[in-house]
C-alpha cells in the first residue's frame, strides 16, 4: 500500500470566470481517488506575473491554495493536476502567457527533487506572494524546505495580494 504524503497545491488564474475554474478545480482534485483534500485558503488577487517581471496591464489572477494528502507518487500527481488543468480549458501557448487555470505542487512532503517535468519544492513559491499569502491562512506554522516559515515569507510580500471574501 501506497504512503500517505502531504502535499501543497496552488492554483490560479487570469481568464474567464476565475472564481468559478478555481472553485471547480478544487472539486475536481476532491474526485481524483488517492487525493484528499484536508483545507483550502481565501482567494487572493493579483497583477500577471509575466518573464519581464509584474505586469499591470494584464487581465490579474486569482489564486487560492490547498492542502491535501494523496497516495498518489509526485509524477502520477502532476499528472492529474495537468488533466485537470486541460479539462478546464488550459492551453500551453506560452510558459508565462494569460491562462483559464495553472495548478503547481509546492511541495510534496519533505521531498526534495528535480527533474525535467516537476521540481520539489516548487523553485519560485518562496518569493510569491500568491502562493505565500493563501498559503499562510490555512498553515501558519508552515515551513518551506530552504526557505523558511511561510507565515514569514508571506509577511514581507502580502502587499503584492489583495484577499478576498
Amino acid at each position: 500500500m501506497s504512503e500517505v504524503v502531504r502535499a501543497i497545491i496552488a492554483l490560479g488564474g487570469n481568464l474567464g470566470d476565475r472564481k468559478a475554474t478555481i472553485t471547480s478545480a478544487i472539486k475536481a482534485i476532491r474526485d481524483v481517488q488517492g487525493i484528499k483534500v484536508l483545507d483550502k485558503s481565501g482567494m487572493v488577487e493579483s497583477f500577471a506575473f509575466t518573464e519581464q517581471g509584474l505586469d499591470e496591464t494584464a487581465p490579474r489572477y486569482l489564486n487560492a491554495v490547498i492542502a491535501i494528502e494523496t497516495k498518489l507518487k509526485p509524477k502520477k500527481l502532476l499528472e492529474e493536476m495537468r488533466a485537470i488543468e486541460t479539462a478546464h480549458g488550459r492551453v500551453r501557448l506560452s510558459k508565462w502567457g494569460s491562462r483559464t487555470l495553472d495548478i503547481d505542487i509546492i511541495t510534496y512532503g519533505s521531498l526534495i527533487k528535480e527533474t525535467k517535468l516537476l521540481t520539489l519544492p516548487h523553485p519560485r513559491a518562496h518569493e510569491r506572494a500568491f502562493v505565500l499569502v493563501p498559503w499562510a491562512q490555512i498553515d501558519q506554522d508552515a515551513v518551506l524546505p530552504g526557505h523558511g516559515k511561510i507565515a514569514t515569507l508571506a509577511d514581507s510580500l502580502k502587499h503584492q495580494v489583495w484577499e478576498l471574501e
